[in-house]
């Protein structure tokens, strides 16, 4: 399917682009269009470039946002029609353990760039200047912990709760105020817990798939009740969520992108279990795997996305079910555990337990 791109857009630079969300957007750039595609990583402990292979128009530059002029020459070089930024660390967990290096990369790498990017829209000439765009993709965690009723969306107040969350919300800010008080011509997206092949696993539906092959505790942190919402990669990129608010959004305005899959944690890893008990029923029943942990500090109770926005202006919708979703992701991780354990022993994580503070 082809890409949603103007035929001005011919360069995107695509930060995080050896991340989960960023690797999948780079794929459907190089798959979808014609468009050369520079991926600015910093190659971090979670990055990997396996899914995106050799391709003649995708370009690593890697650069750790952190470093201004490394960034500034980076964006330069790039000279981007489009900037889709989702350079971020992202765990929850790791951000209880070490906050400072949340706020390096989301917070100080997000006003770098921000200022690398804003000196290369002023000089662009008038038709190009007039056809950029800076997307800048965040969380739905920004919004903090809803009750048993209610669903995010674009008008709920700002209320992070975890050092991440915090870190992604003063991005945010970021970049609307650089909208608001230089003119960048941005738009928003906050999307909800994405999940799907290729992603690092350290995140709980990996995790769950890997504890449970290996007949290996399955941990479940407190009570299980915590709701999130779940959102299938293929259908926020696939489908063109990001692209279509990249190019087609409001500028200065946000969009929530949700996949209408709230369940409990409980019910995930009770859904991750009869799965595997039926492709692996020598190790079924898998639920007895599950092992109650001591819960996270801070840990949200519920997130839910209202994505009728985006719905309604942009004729964005998922495709899949949670349940659709949920079998090939297990299937695929099935069919992937080779990558997984080279993954994580390249980046020096051993699958324990994260996010107790020191």
């Amino acid at each position: 399917m082809t890409v949603v791109l103007p035929d001005s857009c011919k360069r995107v630079l695509v930060t995080g682009g050896a991340g989960f969300i960023g690797g999948a957007v780079v794929r459907r750039l190089l798959n979808g269009s014609d468009a050369q595609v520079f991926n600015l990583d910093k190659c971090g402990y979670a990055s990997d470039l396996t899914s995106i292979g050799d391709h003649p128009r995708h370009r690593l530059l890697r650069v750790d946002l952190a470093d201004a002029e490394a960034t500034a020459a980076a964006v330069r070089q790039a000279d981007p029609d489009l900037v889709l930024h989702l350079a971020a660390e992202s765990h929850v967990d790791r951000s209880i353990e070490g906050p400072a290096a949340f706020l390096e990369s989301n917070v100080i790498g997000t006003f770098n760039l921000l200022q690398a990017v804003r000196s290369h829209w002023q000089q662009l000439p008038a038709e190009r200047q007039a056809a950029f765009r800076f997307h800048h993709i965040s969380t739905d965690e920004v919004f903090g912990s809803l009750g048993p009723s209610g669903r995010f969306s674009e008008t709920t107040a700002y209320d992070p709760r975890s050092p991440y969350s915090a870190s992604k919300a003063a991005s945010d800010h970021l970049v609307s105020a650089w909208h608001h008080t230089y003119g960048l011509p941005v738009v928003l997206t906050n999307c909800s817990n994405n999940f799907g092949p290729w992603q690092f696993p350290e995140k709980l539906i990996p995790v769950v798939i890997l504890q449970a092959v290996a007949g290996e505790p399955i941990p479940l942190y407190g009570d299980g009740a915590n709701v999130r919402d779940w959102l299938f990669v293929d259908d926020h990129v696939d489908v063109d969520a990001l692209l279509l608010a990249a190019t087609r959004g409001e500028l200065g305005q946000s969009y929530c992108v949700g996949g209408h899959g709230e369940r409990t944690n409980k019910q995930v890893v009770e859904a991750i279990c009869s799965l595997l008990d039926q492709c692996r029923p020598q190790g079924a029943p898998h639920a007895r795997l599950i092992t109650p942990v001591t819960d996270r500090p801070g840990h949200d109770r519920r997130y839910a996305i209202d994505p009728a926005r985006i719905e309604g202006e942009l004729g964005w919708a998922p495709r899949h079910s949670f349940e659709q979703a949920l079998e090939r992701t297990v299937d695929w991780y099935l069919d992937h555990l080779d990558w997984c354990q080279q993954v994580r022993q390249r980046s020096g994580w051993a699958g324990g337990r994260q996010g107790l503070p020191q």
